[in-house]
């Protein structure tokens, strides 16, 4: 059986407000704080839906809560449908 191809997806996250508050302080310790949590968070979901070793999270991205992660696209659906997640989208590459 072929090894499906995986490609770059997008994951956004929905509302949580202790993204929200942490995200208000502008401080340098805050940023780490909330690098930290958001690494942590994000990290936590794709170990709970997804086998182990079988994707590559690229980085999580403070500014939206979300990351960027390397999967299939059976793992994009299974993503898709966790109650914590917003929107799934491919990473599309302009010309």
């Amino acid at each position: 059986m072929a090894k499906q191809e995986e490609e770059v997806y997008f994951v956004f996250m929905n509302f949580d407000p202790v993204y929200e508050r942490l995200r208000a302080d502008r401080s340098k310790e805050g940023s780490a704080t909330l690098d930290a949590y958001l690494s942590h968070k994000h990290d936590k979901l794709l170990a709970k839906l997804l086998q182990p070793d079988s994707y590559r999270k690229r980085s999580s991205l403070a500014i939206v809560d979300g990351f960027a992660v390397e999967i299939t696209e059976a793992q994009a659906s299974v993503l898709r449908s966790a109650k914590e997640v917003r929107v799934v989208e491919k990473n599309q590459e302009l010309a």
